[in-house]
């Protein structure tokens, strides 16, 4: 350990990561106060070397014996769980490093409050902050607990809180959705964590304002009704049934998720670029699932972290659509006859803004990244707890069964499903709807504070980060009568109360993808009920949140073969 120059702390920094810490007798001097630039010499090596800290934004230190003692019994419980494999592996990353870098004598805490919001929350640890009971509630299969603990505790639907290295404000309930989703662009706009920032880059996604609004428009082209009539549907339908028949068909046990994931994740890659080449999909695919791991983490870059590898991943994830963008922008140049004409790929290179401008390639990869992702990884999501749902309620099983039959029987020999078929399986979309009530692919999203708001009697500055949760408000017994039963009738008529239900968010960033995942699932669900019914080969298995709902064995299922289906 080092000891620092006029300070009390103790502090060890690792030889690979620059990090600076403050003196004691320094202040904070504005409501930026947790963000400080300082500049400073830290031993950083066995040999006693100096090494230049570059002026960065750093937080400031301070912690108790009491409370490093309190993560140091978090490490050992978490590695004591048996369920061990599917805990975040950001958990070690964080508690390996503030083990390393948190003061261990310092008795007397800094004042770290904002003055926002007075007491109603808390900031937790200095850097990790509330973020490992975030993600421990997630991982114990209720998300909704972290809100609804706080909720109670501090008796407000508004409270602050610390997540992934920020300050921010958690907006609860349907109120706070319809005032987020309804100011966007006025009030507040997008934002990512720094993990998600930095991993996708400049895309539809992550971006705001003007630049976002263009790229936005320049997809949602590409996600048009007729665009699906055109394009989907009819590919959705043939490379569903060829998955089945590759993985499904001819064997009793399948494990749901990884499967489903191949299944998704193959078909993005045939809608968006025209890749159906199976050992690229396959490389590209062991890749997703390293930079997946990594996309909600904690912003920690040094070797063995989530983040580490998924910005590896990433890098090489981008290799390789550079090197596929770069070829069709030159087939396209070349006026090559066998250019897909109407994938997503060519769309961004042909198609110019409204100032007349192409998108730039790297731009380019960043979206086609970006739509791989959230093409592919909600929708495995969403099938997976359906099938799930249809395996434990077999009563529900028969009437989708009954649904898609008919449709079946309408069909020709051969004929894939149209634009009008889809629109009748409305009970199966009702099943979707309460599968994703129930598992929400995404638990709750983040806003950027344009300037300074009030709401709720409270005011929340220019530049605070916000947060709002679908888990929260998807089972608020005041909203959803009986919210742990899965009851397809909340979908009916009117169906639920205006922004309690938010799988998709709301507002101006509702989801581009919406009408592209009821696709690509109740397609999926129609091939997938007219060929077997299952059982699950671990009832009751639990679903963890590691940011999605996954099985945490991945649901395994035992397949029973309609016989008179070929």
């Amino acid at each position: 350990p080092l000891k620092l120059e006029n300070s009390p702390h103790v502090v060890v920094v690792p030889s690979t990561t620059d990090f600076a810490v403050s003196d004691a007798s320094e202040k904070p001097s504005s409501q930026d106060v947790l963000l400080k630039s300082c500049l400073r010499k830290v031993p950083c090596g066995p040999d006693d070397n100096t090494k230049e800290v570059a002026k960065k934004k750093v937080q400031w230190i301070d912690i108790s014996g009491k409370q490093l003692a309190e993560i140091k019994e978090f490490e050992s419980r978490k590695r004591a769980d048996s369920e061990s494999s599917i805990i975040d592996q950001s958990f070690d990353s964080a508690i390996d490093f503030a083990s390393t870098v948190f003061a261990e004598d310092n008795d007397g805490k800094m004042d770290l409050k904002w003055n926002l919001l007075d007491d109603q929350g808390s900031y937790g640890w200095p850097i990790l902050g509330e973020t490992l009971e975030f993600l421990r509630v997630g991982l114990n299969g209720t998300p909704d607990k972290f809100m609804k603990d706080r909720m109670e505790k501090y008796k407000s639907h508004v409270f602050k809180t610390s997540l992934m290295g920020e300050h921010m404000v958690v907006l609860c309930g349907p109120a706070g959705n319809k005032f987020l989703f309804s100011n966007e662009n006025k009030l507040v706009t997008v934002w990512w964590p720094s993990s998600v920032r930095r991993l996708l880059g400049p895309c539809v996604a992550t971006s705001g304002g003007d630049e976002g609004k263009q790229m936005r428009k320049m997809v949602s082209c590409f996600m048009s009704p007729d665009a699906f009539t055109r394009l989907y549907i009819k590919t959705m339908d043939l490379v569903s049934q060829q998955h089945i028949k590759t993985h499904w068909q001819g064997t009793e046990e399948v494990k749901v998720f990884p499967t489903i994931k191949l299944y998704t994740f193959e078909l993005a890659c045939r809608l968006f670029m025209s890749l159906e080449d199976p050992v690229r999909i396959s490389n590209l695919a062991t890749l997703f699932n390293v930079f997946l791991k990594g996309i909600i983490s904690i912003h920690f870059d040094f070797p063995g972290t989530r983040f580490y590898n998924a910005k590896k991943a990433t890098s090489a994830i981008k290799n390789h659509l550079r090197i596929i963008v770069s070829r069709r922008r030159a087939a396209l140049e070349e006026k090559n006859p066998d250019v897909p004409p109407q994938d997503l790929m060519t769309h961004l290179l042909i198609t110019p803004d409204e100032n007349g401008k192409l998108m730039p390639e790297s731009v380019i990869v960043n979206n086609i990244l970006m739509l791989l992702f959230a093409g592919h990884d909600t929708s495995s999501v969403a099938i997976t707890m359906v099938m799930k749902s249809l395996a434990e309620l077999p009563e529900i099983y028969e009437k989708v069964m009954r649904e898609q039959n008919e449709i079946a029987k309408s069909k020709g020999a051969g004929e894939y499903l149209q634009w009008e078929d889809i629109q009748k399986m409305r009970y199966s979309w009702n099943v979707v709807c309460e599968a994703i009530r129930l598992s929400p692919p995404v638990i709750g999203a983040f806003r950027e504070a344009l300037t300074d708001i009030s709401y709720a009697g409270y005011d929340i500055p220019k530049g605070c980060k916000l947060y709002w949760s679908s888990s929260l408000t998807h089972r608020d017994p005041s909203l959803f009568e009986d919210p742990a039963k899965f009851d397809t009738s909340r979908f009916e008529g009117v169906g639920p109360t205006p922004f309690s239900y938010v799988p998709f968010g709301g507002g101006p960033r509702m989801c581009l993808g919406k009408e592209f995942a009821r696709l690509e699932i109740l397609i999926f669900l129609h091939n997938i009920v007219m060929r077997f019914r299952w059982k699950m080969v671990i009832p009751g298995e639990k679903i963890a949140y590691d940011p999605m709902p996954i099985p945490i064995e991945g649901l395994p299922i035992r397949l029973h073969s309609h016989h008179a289906v070929a």
